[in-house]
């Protein structure tokens, strides 16, 4: 399984849930576990996907994603999981 690490942080609008989800269900890749919060007018989400099916090299779907991002008014990163896991393990 590839899994990936996608974070989305910004102040908090009506849709960025929807618009995010979309474009995976657009591109086949599988939520397996999401978590959102607000906290007072910010909103943070943490996301772990299965790209296994999707058609795209990862860069693309990472600049594809963080263009989403920029055009919804929130920072949209993604990590691969095993870097993530590296990244965090110090």
């Amino acid at each position: 399984m590839n899994r990936t690490i996608i974070t989305v942080v910004g102040k908090d609008t009506v849709g960025i849930i929807a618009k995010v989800c979309t474009y995976l269900a657009d591109n086949k890749i599988n939520i397996l576990d999401i978590s959102q919060t607000i906290v007072q007018e910010y909103f943070n989400m943490m996301m772990i996907v299965d790209t296994n099916r999707m058609e795209k090299h990862f860069g693309e779907m990472a600049d594809e994603l963080h263009r989403l991002g920029e055009e919804i008014g929130v920072d949209i990163k993604c990590q691969r999981e095993e870097i993530f896991d590296k990244m965090h393990r110090i």
